[in-house]
């Protein structure tokens, strides 16, 4: 695989029987758990497996997170009402339920990433060599604390520790801004330890994610949604917008959203208008927003998405520069500094595919319409869809610019958070009730 290694054939993936589970290695002829938590060449290879099992297919994290934000604001569409799980979520409201497929699928994922990131951190000390231990501690770092910043998208409340199974023990749920707080101060964590991490973890693990830059990006992220606006500026401003981190594929791991969806045209795709599911009033300037060329494509009669999922090779990255160029515009407008937030918005209207380093260029002219708050964070919000599409963010983004819900007139989200998922509702009593929409 380019950058990333393919997983060590000591590491054994498991499906758990519950969401509140570690990997539990029962074969006798593979390695112990004790074996893999206490040396380089185990935890590296668990770093890679977490990584993996992520991105890897249509039950990953990433495939179920960016189809479910797309199908609850209508980013995306069902082709085939047959595939009903999907057909679910686009649906929305009391159609959405705790056995959902995709929510289970998301949950399980979430939640053993935050196992096994968990696991790096406690153990990356059981190693000599300090480079390879700070950089299985920052990796485990960054892992939880983008499974725990990507639950508190979709769920009220979360868990931050997971427990083994059978140990007579139930996971315990805090509250999204818990979640966030924590993401945050394991993200703080892996920028401290991320210039100790040696070329032997990169060469090894991959070099796929910068830790510096990743990490920065995330806390800036998770910074702006709770509420943090002074903080994300300065973590969005310390940001290499000219260094990439991408989640990469081969023809073993491949894309999911292109291998699981686009390419069959039997799943789900773009709305057939083109419109990237925006409403008049905020549409995008389909003959002129290079984004929207960036991003679909017309084939004659109806539209396609690109963008990222155009093969099975095709990387995603973690976080987009405009991004980051978008979190300060929105910091400096809540704090109605209209000035800079116009500044940084700019910055994301007039780019060029040229000068972004994934292509992603608007080349649109500056903002001239009314400087008040309320318009700059609706063009805000207007940029964030179109330059973040597909992106597995706007179910999150349409609930903190205060876009219509699904109770308003011109919804544009059809769910304000999902119900727990039905493993967990069965295994853990510590299970919240689920939300009414």
């Amino acid at each position: 695989m380019n950058k990333m290694k393919k997983i060590y054939t000591l590491i054994v993936t498991l499906v758990c029987i519950t969401t509140a589970c570690e990997t539990d290695f029962v074969n006798p002829n593979a390695a112990t758990e004790t074996d893999i938590l206490s040396s380089s060449e185990g935890l590296m290879g668990l770093a890679v497996g977490l990584q993996q099992r992520y991105i890897r297919g249509g039950a990953s994290p990433l495939y179920a997170n960016i189809t479910a934000s797309g199908l609850t604001t209508g980013e995306l569409t069902v082709l085939n009402a047959g595939n009903a799980e999907i057909a679910q979520l686009e649906n929305g409201g009391d159609n959405v339920a705790s056995a959902n497929g995709v929510i289970i699928n998301l949950w399980t994922g979430l939640s053993l990433t935050i196992s096994d990131a968990q696991d790096l951190i406690d153990n990356a000390d059981n190693i000599g060599d300090p480079g390879i231990s700070a950089g299985i501690e920052a990796y485990g770092s960054f892992f939880k604390a983008l499974a725990l910043g990507t639950m508190a998208q979709y769920w009220e409340q979360g868990v931050i520790n997971t427990v083994k199974f059978g140990n007579g023990e139930s996971a315990v749920f805090s509250p999204r801004e818990q979640l966030l707080s924590e993401a945050i101060s394991l993200l703080s964590n892996a920028v401290s330890l991320a210039p100790s991490v040696s070329d032997n973890f990169y060469t090894t693990v991959g070099s796929n994610i910068n830790l510096l830059n990743a990490s920065r990006a995330l806390s800036a992220r998770y910074k702006l949604s709770n509420g943090d606006l002074s903080g994300a500026i300065a973590d969005a401003d310390a940001v290499d917008l000219t260094v990439k981190s991408e989640f990469v594929f081969d023809n073993v791991v491949q894309n999911p959203v292109y291998r699981t969806s686009l390419v069959n045209q039997n799943t789900y795709e773009t709305q057939a208008d083109g419109g990237m599911g925006l409403p008049a009033s905020i549409a995008v300037d389909m003959a002129n927003d290079e984004r929207h060329d960036f991003y679909l494509e017309n084939d004659g009669s109806t539209f396609n998405a690109t963008g990222f999922f155009t093969s099975d090779e095709a990387p995603i990255p973690v976080y987009l520069p405009g991004e980051m160029l978008l979190i300060k515009a929105e910091a400096y407008a809540r704090q109605n500094d209209l000035n800079n937030a116009v500044t940084e918005l700019n910055k994301v209207l007039t780019k060029t595919a040229a000068t972004d380093i994934y292509g992603v260029g608007a080349n649109l002219p500056a903002y001239s319409d009314n400087l008040n708050q309320t318009a700059v964070l609706q063009e805000i919000y207007r940029n964030r869809a179109i330059e973040l599409y597909m992106g597995g963010l706007r179910l999150g983004d349409s609930r903190r610019l205060n876009r219509p819900g699904p109770s308003d007139a011109g919804a544009e989200r059809n769910r304000n958070f999902y119900p727990y998922a039905q493993t967990e509702i069965d295994n853990n009593p510590n299970t919240p009730g689920n939300p009414s929409i």
